[in-house]
């Protein structure tokens, strides 16, 4: 197993607001000092709801993994899509959301 990444103290992060299923969240992406993404953190507008506690669980577990080396793109691929092939779940929704923002930032 590799060793987790240690992030620096200051590190450069951006937050957004992104909606599923009819549920407004907020997401906070932390980077690498080489551009990658290295924690996420989601935050719903009903905080001590269970939904705000399954939205920041999974973004620990995606930040854990993605700090021993794991690939968003990997993570975010593996998680379940809908019918349609958008994503079923709020993580799956927070990581396309991410994704799509990278891809128009420079």
């Amino acid at each position: 197993m590799s060793a987790r990444e240690r992030l620096p103290n200051r590190r450069r992060c951006e937050s957004f607001e992104f909606e599923h299923a009819g549920l407004a969240f907020t997401m906070t992406a932390g980077f690498c000092l080489d551009g990658r993404v290295a924690e996420i953190f989601l935050s719903s507008n009903k905080p001590g709801s269970l939904i705000e506690a399954i939205a920041r669980d999974a973004a620990v577990t995606v930040s854990i993994a993605l700090q021993f080396g794991a690939d968003l793109e990997t993570i975010r691929g593996a998680l379940t899509k809908d019918h349609d092939g958008r994503p079923a779940t709020l993580l799956g929704a927070a990581l396309d959301a991410l994704l799509a923002r990278s891809e128009v930032s420079p």
